[in-house]
């Protein structure tokens, strides 16, 4: 058996052994357990909690786990099923993150574009909602698999003397970057986008706020790259499909049950460089 001959082998048994459908019916890719993720995921919220200031603000702080506790009691237990660790970084990045193994994070920069309860709720589900449809592992999957292909057509090429096989191994890498891994990343925001906001209204908080969140970061301004070029989709591409998705959203909203989640009315800027 060729060179070509074991790659295609390999990646093919990939293929079949890791296939599994997301939520909204995407074909996706897992080489890893959720074991080995879960554990990833405690070991990065660990380091950065040594090596980032958080915040002391004990309002900031009881609002933020007020939002996180009403959000991820709707998680599946698939997900996690235990307690979530939240945790405020003092910070003025505009960001928060989900981890697997149970792990949010919060900066207190995106507090000062969140307006309310809903629009934290907006983001902090579609970070979770990175988590429940188990994003990490497939990009750490597709990278694994590109590493395998480029490798591959390296091996191949070698093998055949190529020529300027150096421009054409170049060729590859610039394809796979954004034929491959820059739109997997976009397809990822845009689920965690729809998935984030049935989460928020299942939690009890307003899927509307999503599109009202996203209009507040637009304002933000910036010049951002064509979409793509990008890994994330557009402010306008995010805003117009949370709004067509907004009724079949509405349908999950249950607002008995959202908790009375006060955002204070000062939150102390960071004093840290962005």
């Amino acid at each position: 058996m060729n060179i070509k001959s074991i790659v295609l082998f390999i990646i093919a048994t990939c293929f079949l052994t890791a296939c599994q459908t997301s939520s909204t019916g995407r074909t996706q890719i897992m080489l890893y357990s959720k074991q080995e993720l879960d554990a990833m995921g405690e070991q990065s919220f660990a380091e950065m909690k040594k090596s980032q200031p958080q915040s002391t603000h004990k309002p900031t702080i009881e609002f933020v786990q007020c939002v996180a506790d009403a959000i991820t009691k709707n998680v599946p237990k698939s997900a996690h099923s235990g307690e979530w660790e939240v945790v405020v970084f003092d910070s003025p990045q505009v960001n928060a993150f989900a981890m697997p193994g149970g792990k949010i994070g919060v900066y207190t920069g995106i507090l000062h574009v969140t307006e309310d309860q809903h629009q934290l709720a907006a983001i902090m589900g579609h970070e979770v909602a990175h988590v429940i449809e188990q994003h990490s592992n497939e990009r750490l999957s597709s990278n694994q698999l590109t590493s395998i292909g480029l490798a591959a057509a390296d091996a191949y090429m070698t093998a055949d003397n190529t020529e300027n096989k150096e421009l054409w191994m170049t060729a590859f890498g610039v394809g796979a970057q954004y034929g491959l891994l820059m739109p997997y990343s976009r397809s990822h925001e845009s689920e965690a986008d729809i998935v984030g906001q049935n989460l928020m209204a299942q939690s009890g908080f307003d899927p509307e706020a999503a599109i009202s969140l996203w209009q507040n970061m637009a304002k933000l301004g910036g010049a951002a790259p064509m979409e793509f070029m990008s890994t994330h989709p557009s402010n306008q591409t995010r805003i117009s499909d949370l709004r067509s998705h907004l009724p079949k959203a509405m349908t999950f909203y249950q607002p008995h049950q959202g908790a009375s989640c006060t955002k204070p009315k000062v939150i102390p800027k960071s004093k840290q460089k962005q």
